[in-house]
């Protein structure tokens, strides 16, 4: 995993992204965030799982199934599985040591 620090590659609106087996960040500040990084190395987790290429058609047809549900680019994102994974266990940061494989399906169906 590497950290690059680019506000260029970043999506306006955004702090981070992650790419495997690249995070890149807005700014030093976002790296230095063990939340952030965390949320991050969630990612980086998930693609690995998925063997990447998967991950992002899944990401982007979830996307935008959830957008067609929802009528809003913000709430879409939000509810994504891998971003619901991601935003719940950010702050633990232990969660990837006990984490289980696919854990993000049970992110998949809203609760």
């Amino acid at each position: 995993m590497f950290i690059i620090v680019s506000r260029y590659l970043i999506p306006k609106g955004y702090q981070g992204i992650t790419f495997f087996p690249f995070i890149i960040v807005a700014d030093h500040y976002w790296k230095q965030n063990l939340v952030m990084v965390n949320h991050e190395k969630i990612h980086i987790r998930q693609q690995l799982e998925m063997l990447i290429l998967p991950f992002f058609i899944w990401y982007g047809m979830e996307f935008l199934i959830r957008w067609i549900i929802y009528q809003d680019k913000n709430i879409a994102y939000q509810n994504i599985s891998f971003e619901r994974e991601a935003y719940a266990n950010e702050k633990d940061l232990n969660y990837l040591k006990q984490r289980s494989f696919w854990k993000f399906l049970d992110y998949l169906f809203l609760k």
